[in-house]
C-alpha cells in the first residue's frame, strides 16, 4: 500500500484526490493516509470523507508514516518548503500546479529530487483536456503561425499573483507547441495591463504566442480557450475541464511512483516556471 500524505488541504483539489483515492478507490494499492495542517475544521471534514486517522501539523511531522506526498498548497511560493521534507527522504511527490513561483525555487526542487532519486511530478490539468489534440498541425492546416491562449488569472491574487491560475495558460501553450525547452533568461516578453486584463506577447520555439489573463469577477470567470492560426486554417476551441479534471495528473503521478521515474524531464518541469516568471517580471517592470 502506497501511503500518501496530503499537504495544502485548504485547496479544493485535495477533496478530489481524497475522493479518487479513498472514497471511490480508483487506484488499488494507493491511499491517502495523512493530512497536514492540524485538526482544523477543513481537515476534520477531509478526515471524515476519506476515513483518514493521521493528522499532523507540518510536512516534517509526516516522517516515515507516509510513502509519498501530494502538495496542493494554494500559494505556489510555499511549494518548496512543503515538498522538501518528502523529497529529502527520497519519496515521490506530486506538486499541484504550479511547481513553484520562481525559477530558483523550481531549480532547487529539481536538484533535491535528482540528488535523492525522488520522483517529482507537476502539471496543469489543461495538459490532459481532449481539445489539445486538435491543435496538432497536419498537411492540410500547415504549420502553426500564432497561438493565443485565454483564461482567468488575477495579477493581484494573494496566491502569488498570476501564478495561481496563469500557469494553466502557459502549460496549455507549451503542450500545444510540443513542450519546447525554455531556458532561464531566454525570453523577451512584452506585457500590458488594462483594468482587469493582462496581455503578454512572447515567442516560443519561434512561434508568436499571446497569453491573455482576465481577472475573475463576482460570479464570473472567462473560460480557458485557445486559438491557433495555421498556414491554411484557424483552429479555435474552449479548453474544457471535466468534474474529474485532477484525475489524469494523479494517475500519472501514481504510475511514475510505481516505476520509480517520471515521464516529465527536469526541463519539462522548469520551462513553465521560466515562462510565467518572465511574464510576471515584465508585468512588474511596467507597473513601476
Amino acid at each position: 500500500m502506497l501511503r500518501i500524505g496530503l499537504i495544502g488541504t485548504e485547496n479544493s483539489h485535495i477533496t478530489h484526490f481524497t475522493r479518487f483515492l479513498n472514497v471511490e478507490e480508483r487506484y488499488p494499492g494507493a491511499r491517502a493516509t495523512a493530512l497536514v495542517g492540524g485538526r482544523s475544521p477543513r481537515n476534520q471534514e477531509l478526515a471524515e470523507l476519506g476515513g483518514i486517522d493521521l493528522v499532523v501539523e507540518t510536512p516534517e511531522d509526516l516522517g516515515e508514516q507516509v510513502d509519498a506526498g501530494i502538495v496542493s498548497t494554494r500559494d505556489g511560493a510555499k511549494h518548496l518548503a512543503h515538498a522538501r521534507p518528502l523529497l529529502e527522504s527520497g519519496k515521490p511527490v506530486l506538486v499541484d500546479k504550479p511547481l513553484a513561483t520562481s525559477v530558483e525555487d523550481a531549480q532547487e526542487l529539481l536538484a533535491i529530487a535528482q540528488r535523492t532519486g525522488a520522483v517529482l511530478v507537476s502539471c496543469s490539468a489543461l495538459r490532459f483536456v481532449p481539445e489539445i489534440a486538435h491543435f496538432s498541425p497536419t498537411a492540410e492546416t500547415g504549420a502553426l503561425r500564432h497561438l493565443h491562449v485565454v483564461g482567468a488569472a488575477d495579477p493581484d491574487s494573494e496566491y502569488s499573483g498570476l501564478f495561481f491560475y496563469g500557469i494553466h495558460h502557459v502549460e496549455a501553450a507549451l503542450e500545444i507547441l510540443g513542450n519546447p525547452v525554455v531556458e532561464p533568461g531566454s525570453l523577451e516578453v512584452d506585457v500590458s495591463r488594462t483594468g482587469d486584463t493582462v496581455v503578454a506577447h512572447l515567442a516560443l520555439q519561434g512561434v508568436p504566442v499571446t497569453l491573455t489573463f482576465v481577472t475573475p469577477g463576482e460570479g464570473t470567470k472567462v473560460p480557458f480557450h485557445a486559438t491557433a492560426v495555421m498556414e491554411n486554417a484557424v483552429i479555435s476551441h474552449e479548453l474544457t475541464l471535466s468534474k474529474d479534471y485532477n484525475a489524469p495528473a494523479l494517475a500519472e503521478f501514481l504510475s511514475a511512483a510505481e516505476r520509480g521515474t517520471s515521464s516529465r524531464t527536469p526541463a519539462d518541469l522548469l520551462s513553465p516556471v521560466v515562462v510565467l516568471s518572465s511574464i510576471a517580471a515584465a508585468l512588474e517592470r511596467t507597473s513601476r
